[in-house]
């Protein structure tokens, strides 16, 4: 799939060069225009290709924000792009359906422009739920996250809201009503946050009461925010909708940080032997089988030395990108040293652990890394494996592994060896580099 392509509509050069470089910076497809009568032409020529547009609200040919309705009207999510800044312009604004209202008002506006866009892809894959007994305003919210591209779930109680739930484990924001038969909004909420932390569920109160008592009991109940029905703005509802999400997606982030390796996104050591514990232990209980792999890229330090530490980067995401499209989501993938790499796969029959690595060898051998010059670059593995539940701890599993792949290396490298006593790199006395 390729980039997504982004319309831009703006007459100001400076402004519209400097988004088109910003989104292409964040792999964003640019396709500019610098009036309404361009953008309409092409809006007639692709304009269901469009993923989002930034639109300038005054344009030569459209001066009082023409331009939205026209996009708008195609079903393509806008953001509004003024030096503009009045209550009578910001109200047009946003009764015309747009995903934001932003002002050239400083340097960081057109990052927030990007980060607006990059939210959007986001919101294509993260679930919310809506739960209120007034169907007129469970569809008012339901029309207001449309805009924003989410995934859209309803109920109308509280014991609604906990079957969908259960039916729908990763939905990442919940917007409650209070008052609802059967199961209200405190209760809900209580019966939520007894299942999901606020760090994997943010949980919004809505009510049309305005009590400050009211918000008060709902955070303390485990919600993260509150709102008022009669009183509160869509660029308000809004702000709270992402201020609530991009709170989750810095948790993932951190999360993320703490247990993948920076370079190739593959788990790191530390969660490698965290889960791989875990596994072992179902695996001597006889629930699951478990293989263990050791693999390393052959002849690196010559990569390195030849080509320089920025193409061996590119070598290593290069094979983990290969690992990872090879194994199942069941198994665990790690870097778990410079150019080693370590698998852990469940339940591969004996009769097909050689033939699974050897797969695995063959794809790297027959996918060169195209390097910056337009040159390919040659790689290969060496792959030592310990087939199901060797050994009497993870450790030793990982030790038969990691003699077979120096097995390997001694045998000529770019092979795969499977079980068997091994021996050493260091007792060998070669090098295995």
């Amino acid at each position: 799939m390729g980039a997504k392509r982004i319309l831009v509509v703006e007459d100001n050069k400076f402004v519209g060069n400097l988004l088109r470089n910003k989104l292409q910076k964040a792999r964003y497809s640019v396709v500019w225009a610098q009036d309404l009568a361009q953008a309409l032409q092409l809006l007639e020529s692709g304009g269901d290709d469009f993923f989002a547009a930034i639109l300038d609200y005054a344009l030569p040919d459209a001066p009082d924000g023409e331009v939205i309705d026209h996009v708008v009207r195609r079903n393509i999510p806008s953001v509004v792009f003024t030096g503009l800044l009045s209550d009578e312009v910001r109200s047009t604004v946003w009764i015309k359906n747009v995903v934001d209202y932003v002002l050239k008002d400083n340097f960081s506006s057109p990052d927030y422009l990007v980060a607006t866009i990059q939210r959007l892809e986001r919101n294509l894959v993260t679930k919310v739920l809506v739960v209120d007994d007034s169907s007129f305003f469970r569809q008012v919210i339901v029309d207001l996250l449309k805009v924003h591209r989410f995934q859209i779930l309803t109920a109308a109680d509280g014991i609604e809201a906990l079957k969908v739930v259960t039916e729908h484990p990763d939905i990442k924001l919940v917007i409650t009503d209070f008052s609802m038969p059967e199961m209200d909004g405190f209760k809900l909420t209580q019966r939520l946050r007894a299942k999901y932390a606020k760090e994997d569920m943010a949980i919004i109160g809505i009510s049309a009461k305005g009590e400050n008592l009211l918000a008060a009991r709902f955070i303390k109940y485990g919600a993260n925010d509150f709102i008022i029905k009669q009183s509160f703005l869509t660029e308000e509802f809004y702000s709270r909708v992402n201020q609530c999400l991009d709170g989750l997606e810095n948790v993932r982030i951190i999360r993320e940080a703490a247990i993948k390796d920076y370079l190739t996104g593959l788990y790191n050591r530390r969660y490698f032997f965290d889960v791989g514990h875990k596994l072992f232990a179902s695996a001597a209980r006889k629930s699951i089988t478990l293989s263990c792999a050791m693999i390393d890229i052959d002849h690196f330090k010559k990569v390195n030395d030849t080509y320089g530490h920025d193409v061996g980067d590119q070598a290593l995401q290069h094979i983990a990108a290969i690992l990872l499209k090879r194994m199942r989501a069941t198994d665990i993938v790690a870097r778990v040293g410079g150019e080693e790499f370590c698998v852990l796969a469940v339940n591969v029959e004996d009769g097909n652990i050689q033939g699974l690595f050897e797969e695995l060898r063959q794809q790297v051998a027959a996918a060169p890394l195209t390097i910056s010059d337009g040159r390919e670059l040659n790689l290969a593995v060496s792959i030592g494996v310990a087939a199901n539940n060797s050994g009497y701890s993870l450790e030793e599993m990982v030790k038969v592994a990691d003699e077979q792949m120096y097995v390997a290396k001694r045998s000529g490298r770019n092979r795969v060896v499977v079980g068997g006593d091994g021996v050493s790199g260091d007792e060998a006395g070669v090098d295995t580099r």
